[in-house]
């Protein structure tokens, strides 16, 4: 590992700060889009249709963004192994923010008809592009700005800005619903939107400035930079790839609770929007304080007793917050809103990004983490859509839709039971065993 210097240890803080800004930035973008899908655009982008059918459609417009990501993968995580984190880090934001400011001013079915949702989804799919780098790329950086005992540690405030996204756009979203129905549908959602702008502005200075890692600084100097990383990915590190796609199957627990529940609850029991809003905004607080500990811990015992039991937790509980949500009790939701995303799924949030980016070494590490989560992240993109053709009539209607969610649990815990334990293996060494010449 070589004499850690006290300029080594402030990067590693400064990539720390600079991967949660960026991170909270950019999935504040995302965020209301999901937001918007489950309580706005069903009215406004989907109107020739029946209510039941928009609120399908809106919820497909959601996951149209994970389709993109795979593709957004393969291309950044190319160039991000091929030129550099930095580099692609700052495209990402600039993507984002562009395609997101572009919703905000995008005229509605009423004014341009069909064009409308066209358009809405092709913004999304630019939505899911950036996306795709966003995550891979920002751990990556703070990974390898970071010292052997504390990788989960930094590596986790990516996902903790990720859950400070959630929370901003909430917090941007709550006095928005609350206008009168007809402001809220004609200008008030666009609000958010067109916020994004100040975004853009001050993710790019924030990010624009750090340095480019001294691990891949190493292998650039050494030209060891493969050429095609995505086939060095597929050829040497296959296994990790599937490994980490089914691992990802815990990220429906987010979608489900984010953007599925919120259109039920709101929809079918009458929950005010307010609540569940309110409710999603106190549980990521709680991450925002849950999930550094969790990384804690995860450094001096290891990343998959966290992860899995995290996993299995989120299979358990998520029969609880169905209850909860379908009984219109708002105590009960906040409480169930805590435990679920603020504590339990905060352990598998927080342990991925080392969990996962560990598997591989440095010259396909961008690749190998942002094609294995993207194509994971696609049963979490559809979950919305699959879970309203699951749910069925009446206050138990929400049972096939939580035996899925736990399904998808108890699948991801099996594939980290199969993972090497990562902890105290130098960054040098990580993804070793597998190395060859490549491309």
């Amino acid at each position: 590992m070589g004499f850690w210097t006290p300029d080594q240890d402030r990067l590693r803080h400064r990539a720390a700060v600079v991967s949660f800004a960026g991170s909270m930035l950019e999935y504040y973008d995302f965020f209301i889009y999901g937001t918007a899908a489950a309580l706005v655009f069903p009215r406004v982008f989907f109107v020739d249709v029946d209510p039941a059918t928009a609120t399908l459609l809106a919820m497909l417009s959601f996951g149209i963004g994970y389709v993109a990501r795979p593709v957004g993968a393969v291309i950044l995580g190319h160039f991000g192994d091929r030129i550099g984190r930095k580099t692609v880090l700052v495209f990402t934001l600039l993507l984002m923010g562009g395609s997101t400011l572009s919703i905000g001013l995008l005229p509605d079915a009423h004014a341009i008809g069909r064009a409308a949702p066209i358009a809405l989804t092709l913004l999304r799919l630019l939505q899911g592009l950036s996306a795709a780098g966003e995550q891979s790329g920002s751990n990556s950086l703070t990974l390898e700005h970071s010292a052997s005992g504390n990788r989960a540690f930094f590596t986790s405030w990516t996902l903790t800005g990720t859950q400070a996204g959630a929370i901003l756009a909430t917090l941007v979203f709550i006095p928005v619903a609350s206008l009168p129905e007809g402001e809220l549908l004609s200008w008030g959602w666009r609000i958010p939107f067109l916020l994004s702008f100040v975004v853009l502005v001050v993710a790019y200075l924030v990010r624009r400035t750090m340095p480019e890692t001294p691990a891949f600084s190493a292998i650039k100097s050494k030209q060891a930079v493969a050429r095609f990383p995505v086939l060095a990915l597929l050829r040497d590190y296959w296994g990790d790839v599937a490994r980490v796609i089914v691992c990802a199957l815990i990220a429906t627990v987010s979608t489900v609770t984010a953007v599925f529940a919120l259109g039920y609850a709101t929809g079918r029991f009458g929950v005010p929007r307010t609540t569940m809003l309110w409710a999603g905004v106190l549980a990521n607080a709680l991450a925002l304080l849950t999930q550094p500990l969790w990384a804690l811990l995860a450094d001096r015992i290891g990343r998959k007793p966290v992860f899995i039991g995290g996993v299995l937790g989120c299979a358990v509980m998520i029969f609880p917050y169905f209850t909860a949500v379908t009984s219109g009790n708002t105590t009960a939701i906040v409480a169930v809103s805590l435990v679920l995303s603020g504590l339990i799924y905060a352990a598998p949030n927080a342990i991925w990004p080392s969990f996962y980016a560990e598997m591989f070494e440095t010259r396909v590490r961008y690749s190998g983490t942002a094609i294995g989560t993207q194509l994971g992240f696609l049963a979490a993109g559809f979950t919305p859509v699959i879970s309203q053709s699951l749910v069925g009539d009446g206050r138990n209607g929400w049972i096939p839709v939580a035996v899925f969610i736990a399904a998808c649990c108890v699948i991801s815990a099996a594939a980290a039971a199969t993972a090497r334990e990562t902890h105290a293996v130098g960054i040098e060494h990580l993804g070793k065993r597998l190395q060859k010449i490549g491309p």
